[in-house]
C-alpha cells in the first residue's frame, strides 16, 4: 500500500513540475519532470560514472516507463569502482551475484541494477528498444546497456561463464520468467 501511495504521489510531482521543466527546456519537459520527481522519489539514486551512452538509453527508457506506462524506474546501483566491486565480490562466498572488477560491467558504466520489481518487469519487456537487456537468470534487478548486439544470451548466473569457459558448455536458452502481476488497488 504504501508503495501504491508513493508511486501516485511521484505521478502527481512529475506533472505538477511539467511547466517549470518546460520552462528550463521546452523540448525536453517530460523528461525533465520525470527526472525530477525521481530524483526525490529515490533520493539515493546515483548515476553518475555511467556512461553517456548508458545514461541516455535509460533517461529515455525511464521516461517511457513513466509517461506511457505509468511504471517507476529507479536505480539502485549503477556505476561502481573496482575497489567496490572487488569489495563485493570478495564479500561474495558463492561467486553467483557478483563478477570480479575485471569481468564487471559496473565498473565500465554499462550496468544498471534497477528498482521496483514492475520497472525491472518493464524494462525486461520493452528495454530492448533501448539496448538494455537483463543478462541474468538469477538478477531480476540487473540490465546492461548493449548497443548494436543482438539480444545477449542470459546466463544462469554473473560467474557462469567463468566457470563453464573450460569446459565448452553453452548456456541453456533461458527460461522466461512469468510477467508480475500487478498489485492489487
Amino acid at each position: 500500500m504504501k508503495e501504491l501511495l508513493l508511486a501516485a504521489i511521484t505521478r502527481v510531482l512529475a506533472v505538477l513540475l511539467l511547466i517549470p521543466a518546460w520552462l528550463r527546456s521546452p523540448g525536453h519537459a517530460r523528461r525533465l519532470a520525470c527526472g525530477w520527481a525521481l530524483s526525490l522519489r529515490f533520493p539515493t539514486e546515483d548515476l553518475a560514472g555511467l556512461t553517456a551512452g548508458t545514461l541516455a538509453a535509460f533517461t529515455a527508457a525511464r521516461t517511457e516507463a513513466f509517461w506511457r506506462h505509468h511504471t517507476l524506474l529507479g536505480v539502485t546501483s549503477g556505476h561502481r569502482d573496482a575497489a567496490e566491486q572487488h569489495r563485493l565480490y570478495l564479500a561474495e562466498a558463492g561467486r553467483k551475484r557478483v563478477l570480479p572488477p575485471q569481468d564487471s560491467a559496473h565498473v565500465s558504466g554499462t550496468a544498471l541494477d534497477v528498482r521496483p520489481r514492475e520497472g525491472a518487469q518493464w524494462l525486461e519487456d520493452h528495454g530492448a528498444r533501448f539496448a538494455l537487456y537483463r543478462i541474468y537468470d538469477n538478477e531480476w534487478w540487473h540490465f546492461e546497456y548493449r548497443p548494436g548486439e543482438v539480444p545477449p544470451t542470459r546466463l544462469p548466473h554473473p560467474g557462469w561463464r567463468r566457470t563453464h569457459s573450460r569446459t565448452g558448455d553453452q548456456p541453456r536458452p533461458s527460461r522466461r520468467e512469468p510477467p508480475i502481476s500487478p498489485m492489487p488497488a
